[in-house]
């Protein structure tokens, strides 16, 4: 087991944060389709961390073309927005959560990378405190991942756990089957994370799903894990997603672990992994074939461009 978990009640002193900062800091937020919570994400940040006490520098939001009003709400709520498609287009552009963290590095001017996904309804400051705490207060630890509680929301009823299917049902058993030394990081799937720039841009980004898994695996083939710590945020409340959702992140998380287990040379695979995720539904009672291209390739180190 890890020996560096905190709680984030260790690190609420703000002030002395921002006395123990040497460089900038910057929040990064991806996103798609969040004006419900986007706002009051950006404005606590701003409100508390910003103009209150100076720990953030830089606060970005990084849209992969929202259709709603994310762009509009996070502008109006104090943060720069970037479309992920405008940021270094010499490079192209892909679709996904991975690839706006990998725009989001690009274009960040911090030398602390603070990561925070938008759909998150019970915000609070110790979603950037609590992951900044241990970077600031050891110099040894490098990379900074959260842990919480996570309910599940079903029609009216309200259930204290159930979230974070994805991760009880593919990738613990996946984990322990394969990088064992993974099975102590209590949420390897977890969107709130926190990291030193060096280390992140020795990193390749999966454009999608797969990005918070390759970066633990990656992390450990590279002797890493003793420069990771882990903190409790106590609860994340946010939007949780459909069976049909949560499939087609499956396939995309299974395809990146996969790669790595060839890559790593503990499976073979005999032939090339298909992109084509198959799933049924139900239409005016008759059975529905879905079909879902799911590609993502993935971005290089930023040190290697």
């Amino acid at each position: 087991m890890m020996e560096r978990n905190f709680h984030h009640s260790a690190f609420t002193d703000v002030g002395r944060l921002a006395d123990l900062k040497t460089a900038p800091i910057s929040v990064c937020i991806p996103t798609l389709d969040e004006e419900a919570t986007i706002g009051g994400i950006v404005s606590t940040i701003r409100r508390e961390l910003m103009e209150a006490v100076p720990l953030v520098d830089e606060l970005l939001v990084i849209d992969s073309g929202s259709t709603d009003r994310t762009r509009e709400m996070a502008t109006d709520a104090g943060a720069t927005v970037l479309p992920s498609a405008d940021i270094a287009p010499e490079h192209g552009s892909h679709r996904g959560k991975g690839e706006n963290l990998w725009k989001a590095l690009l274009a960040a001017k911090g030398e602390l990378i603070c990561y925070v996904d938008g759909d998150i309804s019970n915000f609070g400051t110790r979603f950037v405190t609590g992951l900044l705490g241990p970077l600031l207060t050891d110099p040894e630890i490098h990379y900074v991942k959260a842990h919480y509680e996570r309910p599940l929301a079903n029609g009216g009823d309200f259930h204290r756990t159930g979230g974070g299917r994805v991760s009880e049902i593919l990738v613990r058993p996946l984990l322990s089957l394969f990088y064992p030394e993974l099975t102590s990081i209590f949420q390897p799937l977890s969107g709130e994370y926190a990291a030193r720039r060096p280390l992140l841009e020795e990193l390749p980004f999966p454009t999608g799903y797969g990005v918070e898994i390759a970066h633990l695996i990656d992390l450990s083939g590279m002797g890493k894990m003793e420069t990771i710590s882990q903190v409790d945020l106590d609860q994340r409340i946010h939007r949780n997603r459909g069976d049909g959702e949560l499939g087609r992140m499956s396939f995309s998380i299974l395809r990146t672990i996969l790669h790595r287990l060839e890559r790593d040379g503990k499976l073979t695979l005999h032939q090339a992994l298909e992109e084509l995720h198959r799933s049924w539904t139900h239409d005016s009672g008759e059975a529905v074939g879905l079909d879902t291209r799911i590609a993502e390739p993935e971005r290089p180190p930023i040190i290697s461009l």
